[in-house]
C-alpha cells in the first residue's frame, strides 16, 4: 500500500511539474493534455486520473512551482537564524539568494505565467501569494523581530523592516531584468545585494 501511494504521489509531482513546464514554455491556449503527458513521461489518461481539466491542471501546476519557489527562498533565511558577528555579511549573503533565487528559471517562468494569464485565471494571483511573497515576508519579519529583540536591529516594526528589505531587492531588480526577460551578470545581482543591504542597514541598524 505504501508503495502505491509513493508511486501516487511521485507520478501527481511529474505530472505537476510537467504541466508547469509546458504551460510556461506554450501558455495555457496553446499547451494540450497530450503534450502534458509527454513533459511528464506518463501516459495522458493518467493525467486526467490526477487532474479532471486543463484549468485545474494550470492551477495545480502553478501552486506547486509557487510552493517550491517558497521553499527555496524559505531556506535562504535561515542563516539569520544566527547570523554571528557580522550581520551585514550574513544579510548580504541572504540578499545575494533571494536574488539568485527571484532570478532563476523556476521564478521567471511562474512570473511571466502570472503575468500573461491573470484574466484568463484571476485567482491564481491569490494561488501565488499564498505561497510566495507573503509567506516569505511573515518568514522575514519573523527574522527580523528575533534581531531586534538580540539589539542587532531597531525595536521598530518588523513587518515594515522585513518589507523594506525585499523592496531593496525585487525593486531595482524588477527594472534591470525587464520584467525577467533580461539576464543579470551574477557581479550585478551582488552590487544590488551590497547596495540594498547597505540601505537596509543605513535605516534600520541599531548601531
Amino acid at each position: 500500500m505504501a508503495t502505491t501511494t509513493r508511486g501516487r504521489i511521485d507520478k501527481r509531482q511529474a505530472i505537476l511539474e510537467g504541466a508547469f513546464a509546458v504551460f510556461a514554455r506554450l501558455g495555457y491556449a496553446q499547451a494540450c493534455v497530450q503534450d502534458i503527458a509527454d513533459e511528464a513521461g506518463v501516459a495522458k489518461p493518467t493525467v486526467y486520473n490526477h487532474m479532471t481539466d486543463k484549468a485545474t491542471l494550470f492551477r495545480g501546476a502553478v501552486e506547486a512551482a509557487a510552493q517550491m519557489t517558497l521553499n527555496a527562498r524559505l531556506a535562504a533565511l535561515e542563516p539569520l537564524a544566527d547570523p554571528g558577528e557580522d550581520l551585514r555579511a550574513t544579510l548580504e549573503g541572504v540578499a545575494d539568494e533571494l536574488l539568485r533565487l527571484h532570478t532563476d528559471g523556476r521564478s521567471c517562468a511562474l512570473r511571466r505565467l502570472l503575468y500573461s494569464e491573470i484574466t484568463r485565471f484571476p485567482d491564481i494571483l491569490d494561488i501565488v501569494k499564498e505561497s510566495g511573497p507573503d509567506r516569505l515576508n511573515q518568514a522575514l519579519a519573523d527574522r527580523m523581530a528575533r534581531l531586534a529583540l538580540a539589539g542587532r536591529l531597531r525595536a521598530a516594526d518588523p513587518d515594515l523592516a522585513a518589507e523594506q528589505f525585499m523592496a531593496l531587492l525585487v525593486g531595482p531588480l524588477e527594472a534591470r531584468s525587464q520584467m525577467g526577460t533580461r539576464t543579470i551578470p551574477e557581479g550585478e545581482l551582488r552590487e544590488l545585494a551590497r547596495a540594498a543591504v547597505r540601505a537596509f542597514l543605513d535605516a534600520w541598524s541599531a548601531d
